[in-house]
């Protein structure tokens, strides 16, 4: 029963993912403000909830089929979850582009940028099996 002995590590390991791209935000939302206002630093929060909020909802998508054992069924569950995660975050970038005016591209770019990089370094750091 390889990878079934602790299905908490999978929720454990998806909480620490979404904090780490959460700190990430932050951090750069407030580099955006003492950088260049307030403009920028909503720009950037919302780069980077467009990942946070693509992710979250890939974890619960991921969540459903972490007692699968068949390789192809496991694949096709992650493969969708990415698909949902990519599929969201370009629907959030484009409400954000047809509907902030103030918008500062490469601070939105910046904080999209952070939450991803995070959300890597968070899976790389972690102890669970993957």
């Amino acid at each position: 029963m390889s990878g079934q002995e602790n299905p908490a590590a999978g929720v454990s390991l998806y909480r620490n993912m979404l904090r780490w791209q959460v700190m990430a935000t932050l951090a750069v939302t407030l580099l955006a403000y003492a950088a260049s206002g307030l403009p920028a630093a909503l720009s950037a929060f919302m780069g980077g909830v467009s990942v946070v909020v693509g992710a979250w909802f890939a974890t619960k998508i991921a969540e459903k089929g972490r007692l699968k054992t068949d390789p192809t069924a496991v694949l096709l569950n992650l493969l969708k979850a990415e698909a949902v995660k990519i599929l969201i975050i370009a629907i959030i970038l484009f409400v954000v582009f047809k509907l902030y005016q103030a918008l500062v591209p490469f601070a939105l770019i910046a904080g999209l940028a952070a939450a991803a990089l995070f959300s890597g370094a968070a899976l790389a750091k972690s102890q669970a099996n993957v």
